[in-house]
């Protein structure tokens, strides 16, 4: 076995180990875990009608700041994904598209943190006598994640089907031995 294909047959099988990781990631932690962490996220008006006090609602907000930092550490596995994918094969395009996808996630993290905070200060309309008006507008949030969330979900699906695919098999299944001779 040469040295080249002992590299080529080792990055074919970090790709395929990034990609284990990748699909199920999007899937469960994307497409599933908004649904979970939004029931998890929600305040029941049972436990909204014991905060009384300005000092109550803003400790009940801060508390959801540990679960806002995971569940962010946990949306980002198929970006890192994607970074690793193109550390193995580097590409400036996809570079490019991988940058964006950043970029939105970013703001999507900002939009959904700033969404669940409001949220939990305004307590379904219990806190809303003791904070600014512009909490309130919080309700409006998810308008705006659908609106980041929908591009970056189209991007990072499509460059982990590209990067998920073998560069060395046709679209008619043909394994295609690698050009480079050298």
């Amino acid at each position: 076995m040469s040295h080249k294909s002992f590299f080529m047959r080792h990055e074919l099988t970090a790709r395929a180990l990034v990609a284990v990781v990748f699909w199920p990631s999007l899937f469960f932690f994307w497409f599933l875990g908004p649904f979970v962490l939004f029931l998890l996220s929600t305040t029941s008006s049972e436990v909204c009608q014991r905060l009384e006090t300005r000092a109550e609602f803003l400790a009940a907000a801060n508390g959801t700041l540990p679960m806002l930092i995971v569940q962010t550490l946990i949306y980002a596995v198929p970006i890192a994904c994607l970074v690793l994918w193109n550390r193995l094969s580097p590409e400036p395009a996809r570079a490019r598209h991988i940058a964006t996808c950043i970029k939105l996630f970013a703001v999507a993290a900002v939009v959904a943190a700033v969404w669940d905070y409001g949220s939990s200060l305004i307590c379904d309309g219990y806190g809303q006598a003791f904070f600014s008006t512009a909490w309130r507008m919080t309700s409006y949030l998810p308008i705006i994640g659908l609106l980041v969330n929908a591009p970056l979900y189209v991007l990072v699906f499509s460059l982990g089907r590209a990067y998920s695919t073998r560069d060395d098999i046709s679209e008619d299944g043909v394994v295609h031995p690698s050009q480079d001779n050298s």
